[in-house]
């Protein structure tokens, strides 16, 4: 297969992939970013919310009934599989979450089994590696079985064992993507940075678990960056595992601190103890994606924070605005 996001494809020369979990945050950014250059049918349980025109090119199915995979394409020359429960402490309070995680990626890999696609990109996670005591950046060669702290991350580590033993049985070719804290646009959900916003938006105090948690946070914009760059080398780079990351960790105490002060607000900050099953201190070696893919985070988090903030504001000031029309039409 060889793929380029060079220029736009069309009709039979067009190269056909399939992108699950695609309304979510990376997987919205990320259908965008494709739709003008390949054939891409989007799958996720639910619609788009962020890009309605997505909608026309998603088909709505449950990955984890094998049953509603015969609607998908049997015929993509690319699977990009993103679709997962991927709160770490929600799975760490309902563990059923986690096994709906494995379910999806059988499923999945099963559907490219049966129907001859040979193709796979998984979006795996920094939570592979645990809580390894090192000052030094951790690079892809440092994933532990004993060091896994939440079903979570178990879900991760089983699905790329999946995927080496497709590779092994089936000719399966695969690049494994461990990704670290994105953020930025298309996240309503209840991950950090979005939690805070909507918190100091609406002057409510936040909650920061961990004094001296320390993370690599990602710009949406370099993960996607990252993304194509993989799949425009395809051939070249399968078989490896690669993080994807900024290669930079930064104290959540300061992201904290940080968006208060792009937001103005005055709320209290109340510090308590990391969540269980929460990996608390994290730095990416990204040494190998710069060597074999050229990638090169772009955005800090000082600069990625504020294009955040912007973003949300704008985001939330549609949203009252549309309520307010739609009020105002019905009377209310």
């Amino acid at each position: 297969m060889t793929v380029s996001a060079g220029s736009p494809q069309t009709g039979d020369e067009a190269i056909k992939i399939l992108l699950t979990g695609s309304s979510g945050t990376i997987g919205t950014a990320l259908f965008e970013k494709l739709s003008p250059f390949y054939q891409v049918t989007g799958v996720d349980i639910k619609p788009n919310a962020w890009n309605q025109c997505l909608n026309d090119i998603t088909v709505n199915t449950d990955l984890r009934d094998a049953e509603d995979l015969t609607c998908l394409p049997t015929d993509s020359d690319l699977v990009i599989h993103f679709a997962a429960n991927a709160r770490v402490y929600e799975l760490v309070e309902n563990p059923d979450l986690a096994m709906d995680n494995m379910t999806m990626t059988y499923n999945v890999l099963e559907h490219m089994r049966k129907n001859g696609m040979k193709n796979i990109i998984f979006a795996s996670s920094r939570e592979t590696y645990g809580n390894i005591m090192k000052d030094r950046a951790i690079n892809e060669e440092m994933v532990r079985l004993d060091n896994c702290e939440s079903p979570y991350a178990a879900t991760k580590m089983a699905a790329e064992a999946m995927i080496h033993a497709y590779n092994k049985a089936y000719d399966m070719d695969f690049v494994i993507l461990r990704f670290s804290n994105v953020y930025g646009r298309y996240d309503d959900s209840d991950r950090v940075i979005p939690v805070w916003i909507r918190e100091l938006l609406k002057r409510r105090d936040i909650t920061v678990y961990g004094q001296e948690k320390s993370l690599d946070f990602t710009y949406i914009d370099d993960t996607i960056d990252g993304i194509v760059k993989v799949i425009d080398t395809f051939e070249r780079v399968k078989g490896n595992a690669l993080n994807i990351a900024c290669g930079q960790e930064t104290s959540l105490l300061w992201v904290a601190e940080k968006l208060t002060e792009l937001l103005g607000a005055d709320n209290n900050m109340r510090v308590t103890e990391s969540r269980r099953g929460e990996v608390w201190k994290f730095e990416a070696d990204i040494s190998k994606a710069r060597k074999l893919l050229g990638y090169e985070p772009k955005v800090n988090i000082e600069e990625g924070l504020k294009r955040t903030v912007e973003w949300y504001k704008d985001y939330y000031s549609l949203k009252a605005a549309n309520h307010l029309e739609i009020s105002t039409r019905a009377g209310f």
